[in-house]
């Protein structure tokens, strides 16, 4: 069959540049030690391709700025951060955590369905050894309904204004709801309780989690390494740096006043500006990546 493109990738003079972009967007999100591939769509999974889920998790930039804003929200709350700080080394391992964070998100997603409850399986697994006392001896555990509601609600929502904002920002309520509803079946197995199934009922649900929130020296430290940007490499602390402003203006303006982050209003234009540059070059370097795989099936 005839190509529908009018030139196979391999006489695509900027595919040099696009295979760039995308190879360090892969190797951002898979650990290439333990063999992690990017994930392969497939129809019979969780949702499918007609899901708003589907749309919304397949872009980089708006996953990667959600993932951070969520966070710089979930570390509010003290029996939540606990669980990460007491149980995980992620101070020395950010990177880890949000590849691993990624790669749950990315299986559930678009992996087949017994893929998707064995990594659901193997999360509520970890969650079950997670426990311990807070300073104050306040006891929790990291399977504690409410603790993963505030989880859930917390990712659902940036992962959304991430696509929205970066993305779609012509997005109708309808669909934002129906990400939502379709989320709501993985905040549920995971064995969070309450779990939204719209966007007026996730906005609900934070503010009832308001009065829980707390910042304290681990809030501190936290917020302080997530801004730091590790890499000597210049483009990747760019994009770090770019990622992370960017991460701070989807957050409500309640949550910055309390991390003591500044408000982004009149930085808002520049950080919005090289975030959709960033988002167009990676869905520039796939689009590539994609027509060039479908010219050699052809």
């Amino acid at each position: 069959m005839a190509s529908s493109f009018p030139l196979p990738l391999p006489f695509d003079p900027a595919r040099p540049l696009k295979d760039a972009i995308a190879a360090r967007v892969v190797s951002f999100f898979n650990d290439p030690s333990r063999g992690e591939r990017p994930v392969t769509p497939r129809p019979d999974g969780l949702f499918g391709p007609n899901s708003v889920t589907w749309r919304v998790h397949a872009d980089v930039t708006g996953m990667m700025v959600g993932g951070i804003a969520s966070l710089f929200l979930q570390m509010l709350h003290p029996r939540v951060l606990a669980g990460v700080w007491d149980h995980s080394n992620f101070r020395a391992d950010m990177h880890g955590r949000l590849r691993r964070t990624a790669r749950f998100i990315a299986v559930t997603t678009y992996g087949g369905r017994e893929e998707a409850e064995a990594a659901i399986a193997r999360v509520r697994r970890i969650h079950d050894q997670v426990r311990g006392v807070l300073p104050d001896g306040t006891p929790y555990a990291a399977s504690e309904p409410w603790l993963l509601a505030w989880v859930h609600v917390t990712e659902t929502w940036c992962f959304l204004e991430g696509w929205r904002v970066y993305g779609e920002p012509r997005m109708s309520r309808a669909d934002q709801d129906r990400y939502f509803a379709e989320m709501a079946r993985i905040g549920a197995a995971l064995g969070a309780d309450p779990v939204p199934r719209s966007r007026r009922e996730a906005e609900l649900l934070m503010a009832r989690f308001r009065p829980e929130l707390r910042v304290d020296g681990r809030t501190r430290s936290v917020r302080d390494l997530l801004l730091r940007t590790a890499s000597d490499d210049p483009l990747t602390a760019a994009v770090q740096a770019m990622g992370n402003r960017a991460a701070i203006a989807l957050l409500p303006a309640w949550a910055r006043r309390l991390h003591g982050l500044a408000s982004p209003l009149l930085a808002r234009p520049l950080v919005q500006g090289a975030t959709y540059a960033v988002a167009e070059a990676i869905r520039w370097a796939f689009a590539g990546r994609e027509r060039g795989a479908a010219a050699a099936r052809s």
